[in-house]
């Protein structure tokens, strides 16, 4: 049941499936763009600027399980939808299912230290590897930014394949144009 299920997801549904996740990944975009601007376009503290999501539920925003959890279904959607992807737009969405792989473990960390109370090197609240260098909002921008623009160029590449890419496609991403009758 569940092998029929990724087979559809790769081959008659791969359109519908990479639109669903396309969708899920641009409404996290929007959030961390909507934080952005509190904080530097309105001049909101960090800690208040929480998207438009954290306005109505502050308590869900503040949640390592929602970060973590998202990074699963990122990480899960990457894989799941992988084999529907030839040549070249394969290389890149494996490339970006290696980058969020690390987001993954990041965010498994940050899930571990809110959990345990014990912080990463003394900090006073969870804190990733990176952020050790980079603050959280700007390095989470950075972190959707390079696992979003290896993904949408896997997306626009399985839209435009080469012949071969065509000829080795499962999928019905991409329809053949059939010739205009005079």
């Amino acid at each position: 049941m569940l092998q029929s299920i990724r087979t559809s997801m790769n081959t008659d549904r791969h359109r519908l499936f990479l639109g669903l996740f396309l969708f899920v990944v641009v409404a996290h975009w929007a959030e961390h763009i909507t934080q952005a601007v509190q904080v530097y376009a309105l001049g909101w503290p960090a800690p208040r600027a929480n998207g438009a999501l954290g306005m109505a539920v502050p308590w869900l925003v503040t949640s390592e399980w929602m970060h973590y959890g998202y990074a699963v279904v990122m990480l899960a959607g990457l894989i799941l939808l992988r084999t529907g992807f030839t040549g070249r737009a394969r290389t890149w969405w494996t490339a970006s299912l290696w980058i969020q792989a690390w987001h993954h473990l990041e965010h498994l960390l940050l899930l571990v230290q809110a959990l345990t109370g014990s912080y990463l090197l003394g900090a006073a609240k969870p804190t990733s590897i990176a952020q050790l260098v980079v603050p959280r909002l700007e390095l989470h921008l950075f972190y959707n930014a390079v696992v979003f623009l290896p993904m949408v160029v896997a997306m626009v590449l399985h839209l435009r394949p080469t012949a071969g890419e065509r000829l080795q496609a499962a999928c019905n991403c991409v329809r053949v144009r059939q010739p205009q009758v005079a």
